[in-house]
C-alpha cells in the first residue's frame, strides 16, 4: 500500500515535470517573434508561461530589448513559486535569483521541486518590511546591479521599494491597486506587520497607486514604461538603461484598471462600481497622499 502511494507521488512529480518542460519549450517558440513587437502592442502578445497574465510576455520583451549584463533576480510574495513573475527566467534563461516568502510551507515546497537543484536559487521564508529589506539582501550576497525585481507584497510594496539601496534592478516589477485610480497619488499608511484583509471590500486596502508608484521611482531614477494586461502590475526601467525600443510612457498610456473582483465571497456576490470602491477606499483613512 505504502509503495504504491509513493510510485503514485513520483510519477505525479514525473508527469508535472514534463508539463513544465512542455511549457517552457512552447515559450520558447513564443518569443521567437519577440523582437517584431513594440510598447504600444505588447498587450496583444499575451502569454503566460509561469506568470499571471502576460507578464512572462512582458518580460521576455524587456529582457530581450535591453542591455542586462548581471542575469539575476529578486522576487518577492511569491507564494509557493507555482505561478511567479521570475520562473521563466529561471527555468528558461537560467537566471540565478532570490525568492522570499513569508510562508516556511511555501518555501518547503520550493526547495523540494526539481528546479530548485537545477537551477541556482536562494528560497527564503522571511516578512520584508522596511526594516529588514536591506539585511535580507545583503546577507544573502544580493548587492549591486541585478536584472530584475519584482515586489508584491499585497501590502507595502511603495514603502519597501523606496527603503531598498542594496540593490538597483534594471527592471522593477510591482503591483499597483488600480482600484485607487489613476489621479491620485495614494499610498496605505506604513505598518510594518500589515496584512491584508481576506474578504469583502477591507480586501482592497492594500498596496499604492499607480500615480504614487511612478513619483517614486521617478525619485529613484526609474520611468514606468508599460502594464500587464490585466492592470495590476506595472513595468519599470532603469532610465540609464532606457533606448529606442524602451521608452518612458506616461499613466494615461499605460493605465488599466484591473478586472478583479476580490471583494465577491461566499455571502456578497453583488457587483460594485469602481467610482463607489474609491470613495470607500478614500473615505476608510487607511491611505496617506505621496
Amino acid at each position: 500500500m505504502i509503495k504504491s502511494i509513493l510510485n503514485k507521488l513520483l510519477f505525479l512529480g514525473f508527469f508535472k515535470d514534463q508539463v513544465s518542460k512542455i511549457k517552457i519549450n512552447q515559450s520558447i517558440n513564443l518569443t521567437n517573434s519577440i523582437h517584431t513587437k513594440s510598447l504600444k502592442d505588447l498587450n496583444e502578445f499575451n502569454f503566460s508561461i509561469f506568470s499571471q497574465f502576460n507578464e512572462d510576455a512582458i518580460i521576455q520583451f524587456l529582457v530581450k530589448s535591453l542591455n542586462i549584463k548581471n542575469k539575476t533576480f529578486v522576487e518577492f510574495g511569491v507564494e509557493n513559486y507555482e505561478e511567479a513573475n521570475t520562473r521563466l527566467l529561471l527555468e528558461k534563461d537560467n537566471w540565478q535569483g532570490l525568492v522570499i516568502d513569508c510562508s516556511h510551507e511555501n518555501i518547503n515546497h520550493i526547495k523540494n521541486q526539481n528546479y530548485f537543484w537545477r537551477h541556482n536559487l536562494i528560497a527564503i521564508s522571511d516578512f520584508v518590511s522596511v526594516e529588514n529589506i536591506n539585511e535580507i539582501l545583503k546577507k544573502n550576497n544580493f548587492v549591486g546591479e541585478i536584472g530584475l525585481l519584482s515586489i508584491d507584497t499585497d501590502g507595502n510594496d511603495l514603502w519597501i521599494w523606496k527603503e531598498i539601496n542594496e540593490i538597483k534592478p534594471v527592471i522593477l516589477i510591482i503591483e499597483y491597486n488600480a482600484k485607487l485610480g489613476k489621479e491620485k497619488s495614494l499610498s496605505i499608511k506604513y505598518n510594518a506587520n500589515f496584512k491584508r484583509a481576506s474578504s469583502g471590500l477591507n480586501k482592497l486596502i492594500y498596496g499604492a497607486s499607480l500615480k504614487a508608484l511612478e513619483k517614486i521611482s521617478e525619485e529613484k531614477g526609474y520611468s514606468l514604461v508599460c502594464t500587464n494586461k490585466n492592470g495590476n502590475n506595472a513595468f519599470f526601467v532603469r532610465n540609464d538603461c532606457l533606448n529606442q525600443k524602451i521608452y518612458k510612457q506616461s499613466i494615461q498610456d499605460c493605465f488599466k484598471m484591473s478586472s478583479f473582483r476580490e471583494y465577491l465571497n461566499e455571502k456578497n456576490q453583488k457587483n460594485v462600481d469602481d467610482k463607489f470602491i474609491l470613495d470607500f477606499l478614500i473615505k476608510s483613512e487607511k491611505f496617506v497622499e505621496i
